[in-house]
């Protein structure tokens, strides 16, 4: 709406009754004040013509809708309006007519008489209902100072404006022109026209006013910060630039000006938290007073590198589509069904709680069997960049935390290097062979993870290098270990560990066929028409030439095979080569491993025990025998103590159930005793051997062989109990490779075969024992 102003009303003729009704949409009109108005509908520019030839009077009424296209002719029209006298009209080109008209008095519709062409209504006239009083006066004082103030603060209003309301000496006639001129709503506006009592009215209009002062100095108060933070920033570049040129007059001249604009304009650039901006700002500070060629402005320009490249406020969104993970999972990975489904339920808690806070995973298990490369399929599920750093042989905490800036080639430490190299602030990081972090005297690197693998303390990990906190609760932690007993207790309390067994030989085979084979193939610049392989054959190869609980001999040998084919398909000697179980030999040389099971263990003395290691499952040989002398016993085989102690009391328990066990009362008289375990170069200890001691000397002692293709593990007391022991898992998936058919192990042991697949249960018969005798009943009794 066009300024309004007040002007003497020039008619001094009595009203007529009915007025022509002209409809406004976007402004009011009130008595007194000028408005200018643009009319383009045909039918209201023909009611401005007739006006125009007759008394020039017509009436306004305000719409109640703002689209005139919308509007129905009198339906959406206020009741109250205001008379007004038309002082200009001029048409244009486009059919157009411009008013100018002035207001009269108020007046209130009767009825319509006429809606063709144009709206013609019966109307009363309303009055002011003025009271003289110090109420009234008080409102007026009032209203006049704060619309003056509205005025000094209001940009579009000119300060005549606030003149012109002083002169007014009418209450009335003063708040319809400050209603007509402050910006508010056309409601409101149409409110104000309707209230014919002064005093109601100037309430109305001061509260319109207050609200209007209030939202200005709002306004205001926010522009003063805004120009004082620019004025400040302002005036900063001002004295950097009277600096610059202070130094060009004293021929100072140099490029670290230069250097200092670049590195504060990617700080500006940076979303840094608070505290990270203001040690960033102090080292820009340090750095624009030095010389480039001071040491110190190497150290701090390194600095503002790394704290600017770190992804403080940058990540990647999670992909948390949970059938696509798990088909990714099973794309990359056979088996592995525990870890997977602990995976996929982490993905659906994320799923339904984003801002939750994951565990912190340790994949545990011998080498070879996934446990990096879960990591990474992890990372392809989820959409997240993946980090992997080798925790193997450090020593130093400086690693993890990074060194003081103090120091002479001081960096930060590998997990915040890693996160520079995402680029992300949510990567997956796997932290490889925790199990075999050291300590000396330069810190425990150990001590320092308990913070990284803590979701309630990571949020503000702090780096000795950038000595700021970094938020590390949004990184998915993934930890793996060989043997978990060498993980100080408080970091593996941290850690969810989740176990990855050794492999079954029919799953190597599938994982052969599905994954190593085609990798192979690729790797060497094969394809499946130029090389195959028979079931049989990698049944062999397996079997033959590797005996792990991994995968990584089994690739290398497949390997092996595959540049061998190579080389004969390069030298024309074949066009393609089907490896088979009889032309093995000739890419891997002769078989290497054969089974020990048969030709050992049809000796009495000989027992089979199960052992476990750091790189899975292994069978033990236990042997005994016996020769001439008095009371000696000798063990070999390089045993540890716990071992020595088992077999001293084995052969304590023997001595003294001898009579049962139908042997001589007195055999440790007039016998020495002789225990041996194989691979003598390797050190073994343990109390899980006992069992099989125990069984070994009193098949040599009754000269009763074992059963065959049977394998125990326990360890025993000296009044024949059998005890819990360890690794399991481990120790069946070894005898399963090695064919073993029936596995002895202590009652207490029996709820851990609930990770064993069904096809491995199937094929061993397994006893399950709590007192030695019953060992011996099952060992020695039942020959074949």
């Amino acid at each position: 709406m066009s300024e309004q102003n007040s002007v003497q009303d020039p008619s001094t003729e009595k009203l007529p009754d009915i007025l022509p009704i002209l409809p406004l949409f976007d402004a009011a009109l009130f008595p007194k004040m000028v408005l200018p108005l643009v009319v383009m509908q045909g039918d209201s520019i023909k009611l401005v013509d007739e006006a125009m030839s007759k008394d020039r009077i017509i009436g306004l009424l305000v719409s109640q809708k703002s689209n005139m296209e919308e509007a129905s002719p009198k339906e959406d029209l206020y009741r109250v309006g205001c008379s007004a006298l038309i002082l200009k009209m001029a048409k244009t080109e486009d059919d157009k007519a411009q008013l100018l008209v002035q207001g009269l008095t108020r007046f209130e519709i009767k009825n319509y008489v006429e809606e063709k062409p144009y709206l013609k209504a019966q109307v009363t006239y309303l009055q002011d209902t003025e009271a003289e009083d110090k109420e009234t006066e008080a409102f007026k004082t009032n209203i006049l100072t704060q619309f003056a103030r509205v005025v000094e603060l209001a940009p579009g209003l000119p300060q005549e404006v606030g003149t012109m309301a002083k002169s007014i000496k009418e209450p009335g006639i003063l708040a319809d022109m400050i209603a007509s001129t402050i910006n508010t709503s056309l409601e409101e506006k149409q409110k104000i026209l309707e209230i014919t009592d002064v005093k109601e009215r100037l309430k109305e209009v001061t509260r319109i006013v207050n609200r209007q002062l209030d939202i200005l100095e709002l306004g205001n108060k926010i522009q003063s910060q805004v120009k004082g933070d620019m004025d400040k920033r302002q005036r900063e570049y001002y004295l950097r630039q009277q600096l610059k040129a202070i130094k060009e007059e004293l021929g100072e001249t140099d490029d670290s000006s230069v250097e200092v604009d670049d590195y504060r304009e990617k700080v500006d650039a940076t979303e840094l938290p608070e505290e990270a901006r203001k040690e960033a700002e102090r080292e820009l500070g340090r750095l624009s007073r030095m010389h480039p060629s001071s040491a110190e402005y190497t150290v701090a320009s390194t600095y503002l590198d790394w704290i600017t490249a770190l992804p403080w406020d940058t990540g990647t969104e999670d992909t948390l589509d949970i059938k696509k993970a798990r088909k990714i999972l099973d794309e990359d990975h056979y088996g592995l069904e525990k870890p997977k489904r602990r995976i996929i339920e982490y993905l659906a808690v994320r799923k339904l709680k984003p801002e939750s806070k994951g565990p912190i995973l340790c994949f545990a298990g011998p080498p070879g069997t996934g446990k990096t490369s879960l990591g990474n399929s992890i990372a392809r599920a989820l959409g997240r960049k993946f980090i992997r750093i080798s925790l193997g042989g450090v020593r130093d905490e400086a690693e993890i935390r990074g060194h003081r800036r103090t120091y002479v080639g001081a960096m930060p430490g590998r997990i915040i290097q890693g996160i520079r190299r995402a680029e992300s602030n949510n990567p997956i990081f796997m932290l490889d062979e925790i199990d075999k972090v050291g300590s000396d005297f330069r810190g425990d690197p150990s001590s320092a993870l308990l913070e990284v693998l803590d979701p309630e303390q990571n949020f503000s990990f702090s780096d000795h290098y950038l000595d700021v906190p970094f938020d590390l609760s949004k990184v998915m932690f993934i930890t793996t270990a060989n043997v978990l007993e060498t993980i100080p207790p408080a970091l593996r309390d941290r850690m969810e560990v989740l176990e990855l067994l050794g492999y079954t030989e029919d799953e190597k085979i599938k994982i052969a066929n599905r994954y190593l084979i085609p990798r192979q193939r690729k790797a060497h610049g094969l394809n499946a028409n130029q090389i195959t392989f028979t079931k049989g054959a990698v049944r062999s190869i397996i079997s033959g030439y590797t005996r792990e609980a991994g995968l990584r001999n089994l690739e290398r040998e497949i390997a092996s095979i595959c540049r061998g084919v190579a080389a004969m398909i390069a030298e024309e000697e074949a066009e393609a080569v089907r490896i088979t179980v009889n032309n093995l030999m000739k890419f891997l040389g002769p078989v290497r491993l054969t089974s020990e099971t048969k030709t050992r263990a049809a000796t009495p003395g000989v027992a089979m025990g199960l052992a476990w290691t750091q790189t899975g499952g292994e069978l033990l040989f236990i042997e005994a025998t016996a020769m001439k002398g008095a009371k000696g016993l000798t063990l070999t085989g390089q045993l540890g103590d716990v071992m020595k102690e088992s077999a001293t009391a084995a052969l304590s328990f023997i001595r003294t159930n001898a009579k049962n066990l139908k042997i001589e009362e007195d055999f440790f008289s007039h016998k020495d005793i002789h225990i041996h375990i194989p691979a003598g170069a390797i050190p073994k200890d343990g109390p899980s051997a006992g069992v099989t001691m125990l069984t070994a000397l009193t098949s040599l002692l009754t000269d009763k062989p074992i059963k065959k293709d049977l394998a125990m593990t326990g360890e025993i007391t000296l009044r024949g109990q059998v005890l819990p022991v360890g690794g399991i898992k481990e120790k069946v998936l070894a005898a399963h490779r090695a064919g073993i058919k029936t596995i002895i192990m202590p009652s207490w042991n029996k709820k851990d075969l609930s990770d064993i697949t069904k096809p491995v249960k199937k094929d061993i018969d397994f006893h399950f024992v709590d007192k030695m005798m019953d060992v011996l009943k099952i060992a020695l009794n039942s020959q074949s």
